[in-house]
């Protein structure tokens, strides 16, 4: 049986990373040993900002809508039939110019800071055990300051729904659910047309893509332990832009994480579950007419993410921080030092 697994899970990654290496990537990103949640601001030449800021490590860059990290935590794989509703909060601020491996001079990036929060109500039903459906329809509040035609600094908010996600889940492999895969579409709800009389804003600042996508992904996790104390997971997703809009088509994303969390901790009714994840994501660059390659398109990034579970049930409280030790981006790219996250659920 265990042999079965180790084959069943090698395809599984494998036949994901295959999808997401597809021609679209840059040609100097690659794969390195993987949030997920973010893509490139638009460049620009104005040499009027001031020097570079801290040389803290970026979490990501900002392009199609600097969405968040796309895998789901340990929390969101499905356990059994029944329904779950949950609400995420999700925060980043990215006033950071960061050029290859390394901050750069603000001077050399027209864009002067992003600040997002985004809220993701969303929910999974399982049919049965081994079949469900999960939708989810975020919305964003979003701050952007950058360099206007005049070179003043032009700063803009504003609040708009997002991209609707709506998956097909199977984890049918195993009589105990330890993998699974999930397939659906990214639809183009989300705005992407928000500007100013000068458009200012680029689409790739936009929190819409106005894209339709594919979705393919995949999930496996096992007990490291005999008396399962200590579990380890992993997963993997794959955004396949399809059907795009208005001469632009964002990059192909990849996103994987693999974790372990810890049973076993009670007090009386609360239980709590600490968990560790390495997450990893990778984007290849954008597309048309009106994106911002080859000069601000594509990354590569790779977190730490220390998380706990409190479990009261039926309720679910789950929360991270994701740390950035290693990012690598095309030209100049605005990014943050950390994403703080929060994720409520309720279950049936």
């Amino acid at each position: 049986m265990l042999s079965v697994r180790i084959r069943a899970l090698l395809c599984l990654v494998v036949g994901g990373l295959l999808v997401a290496a597809r021609p679209s990537f840059a040609q100097d990103i690659s794969i390195a040993s993987q949030p997920f949640t973010f893509a490139p601001v638009a460049y620009s030449t104005d040499k009027s900002s001031s020097p570079a800021g801290p040389t803290t490590m970026p979490i990501d860059a900002c392009a199609c809508g600097c969405g968040i990290f796309d895998v789901g935590t340990e929390t969101m794989l499905p356990s059994g039939a029944g329904l779950m509703v949950y609400f995420e909060y999700a925060y980043q601020d990215q006033n950071i110019n960061w050029s290859g491996v390394k901050p750069a001079s603000s001077a050399d990036n027209g864009d002067k800071n992003i600040r997002t929060s985004f809220f993701t109500p969303g929910v999974q039903y399982m049919f049965n055990k081994n079949w469900g459906i999960q939708a989810e329809l975020p919305f964003a509040y979003r701050h952007f300051e950058t360099t206007g035609i005049d070179n003043n600094i032009v700063d803009q908010d504003w609040t708009t729904i997002g991209d609707m996600r709506i998956e097909g889940i199977y984890d049918g492999f195993f009589p105990d659910q330890s993998a699974g895969i999930t397939f659906g579409l990214k639809l183009p709800t989300g705005n992407f047309r928000h500007n100013d009389a000068a458009e200012d804003i680029d689409r790739d600042s936009e929190i819409g893509t106005g894209s339709t996508d594919v979705l393919l992904g995949g999930f496996y996790r096992n007990d490291l332990t005999r008396d399962g104390r200590f579990t380890w997971f992993a997963q993997l997703t794959v955004d396949i832009p399809q059907l795009t809009q208005d001469q632009y088509r964002p990059g192909v994303e990849a996103d994987g994480a693999v974790g372990v969390y810890m049973n076993g901790i009670n007090f009386g009714r609360v239980g709590v579950v600490p968990i560790a994840q390495v997450l990893d994501g990778l984007r290849g660059h954008d597309s048309g007419a009106n994106a911002a390659y080859p000069v601000a398109s594509g990354y590569e990034r790779v977190l730490l993410s220390p998380g706990v579970e409190i479990h009261i049930h039926p309720v679910m409280i789950y929360a991270d921080v994701e740390l950035p030790v290693y990012a690598h981006v095309t030209g100049d790219q605005l990014v943050g030092s950390n994403l703080c996250k929060i994720i409520v659920s309720y279950m049936w």
